[in-house]
């Protein structure tokens, strides 16, 4: 995970020189910087140390307990990483009406803020329902 660290780590770098180079080029050429280019930099250089902080912090809590992953190791081969991934839905619905019940909020703050609140009241059954599918009936576990 470490490699993943760094790849999000460098590419928000990235991202901050390029923040930088764009508002210094926005100031020269109109005198004032533009806010929505620059913003938007800003915010992918905070989310992208976000994300690579927690995978590095995350990577050496796993190196202390369980050692060096295979992938991280030059001896490391591929059938050390054998085994279950974990569990994944072979087939559910709620997502798409999750997805269904955002854009209609999304729709609502356009057309009128009624929209909105039955949208939120939406999400948050679609949300439960999502969470709780595996508790009921022939998927219960």
């Amino acid at each position: 995970m470490k490699m993943q660290a760094y790849l999000f780590m460098g590419i928000s770098t990235f991202f901050g020189l390029i923040g930088a180079l764009y508002i210094y080029w926005s100031l020269q050429e109109t005198g004032e910087i533009e806010w929505a280019g620059s913003t938007a930099l800003v915010v992918a250089i905070g989310f992208g140390w976000m994300i690579g902080f927690w995978l590095w912090q995350a990577a050496r809590r796993s190196e202390r307990f369980h050692g060096l992953p295979a992938e991280e190791r030059l001896d490391g081969e591929i059938a050390e990483n054998a085994g279950e991934y974990g569990f994944f839905s072979p087939h559910s619905w709620w997502p798409m009406f999750v997805a269904l019940a955002v854009a209609f909020t999304a729709v609502g703050v356009a057309i009128g803020w009624w929209m909105v609140f039955i949208g939120f009241f939406a999400i948050i059954l679609t949300a439960i329902g999502w969470i709780f599918e595996y508790y009921r009936k022939e998927f219960q576990h």
